[in-house]
């Protein structure tokens, strides 16, 4: 059974907030020395609402050399109006990205028609594979499957789409409704307990943050599918039902992600943008009990 783990990668700062290439640098390896296959630069967990464009594109182009098609790169493109995301998103392929995702404009909630164009607009001045991005927690609102639908049938470069939400209920509407007419239309859920589900499910996996910490699980579940091993898949199933408590121990979620990096071994300093929280020393502590739980450390 066919499955993929994509890591929307953590966005690594030193303490005057430049990117920190020397982290990056070795993120990256780490994730694709342990089996990750496709690599999401400046999505939600990359903090991409809170970079300016120009950094944004430094990180796009040193992150698309370094990687050097050892893993596919894919960008988060979605700016503040239409032409800041047009602009990035064709960046990115001049760059040499493999994909660009667009979320659904935030701060106004908006209607099926207002989101439709929308994307009309973004994929026809999109020159290669676009991701559609669904966070109503974020947005205010639904990509509905019915407008997806709608924009598939339009725009043959919309080639999948990141499913944010807690449960399965609308990411099981979505592969049944579009995967009948589009079977090769990528469908990926963003919380990483939900791979599993999703994939038995008939959709194509998770591009979920667990995977910065522990790329090796993820690759190894993503086999344990390959391999229609239903014990292992369930083992790790367990051990990441674990593990997504580190997502509650603070909100928002990114500097408990990059101090489990930390915890772990990884060069990631735990500074982010303003206003994102700093980790306490309890935090910190609560963390490395989740990871002893789960018997990672």
């Amino acid at each position: 059974m066919k499955a993929s783990y994509i890591t929307p990668v953590v966005t690594a700062f030193d303490s005057n907030g430049n990117l920190d290439y020397a982290a990056l640098e070795c993120i990256y390896d780490h994730l694709i020395d342990n089996g990750i296959k496709e690599i999401l630069i400046l999505g939600s967990i990359g903090e991409f609402f809170a970079i300016p464009v120009d950094m944004k594109k430094d990180l796009i182009r040193f992150a698309v050399r370094y990687i050097n098609n050892r893993a596919r790169v894919t960008v988060g493109t979605a700016g503040e109006n239409i032409n800041e995301t047009v602009e990035l998103t064709k960046y990115a392929f001049a760059q040499g990205a493999d994909a660009v995702i667009v979320i659904s404009p935030y701060y106004f909630s908006f209607t099926d028609s207002s989101i439709e164009e929308y994307y009309d607009m973004v994929a026809k001045n999109c020159p290669g594979s676009l991701y559609l991005y669904n966070f109503p927690d974020r947005t205010g609102y639904d990509l509905s499957p019915n407008v997806t639908l709608k924009l598939l049938r339009k725009h043959k470069n919309i080639s999948g789409y990141k499913d944010t939400l807690a449960g399965m209920d609308h990411t099981r509407e979505l592969i049944k409704l579009i995967k009948p007419e589009f079977p090769d239309f990528r469908i990926y859920s963003g919380f990483d307990d939900n791979f599993a589900h999703n994939v038995l499910s008939g959709g194509d996996g998770c591009i979920a943050g667990l995977s910065n910490v522990f790329p090796g699980l993820c690759s190894s579940w993503v086999k344990a599918f390959e391999e229609n091993d239903m014990e292992k898949i369930s083992e790790i199933q367990k051990t990441v039902d674990i593990l997504m408590e580190i997502y509650s121990v603070g909100k928002p979620f990114v500097p408990y992600i990059k101090k489990a990096m930390q915890i772990v071994g990884l060069p990631v300093k735990e500074y982010c943008t303003v206003p994102m929280p700093k980790v306490t020393e309890s935090e910190a502590g609560r963390i490395r009990n989740i990871l002893e739980k789960a018997r990672m450390i």
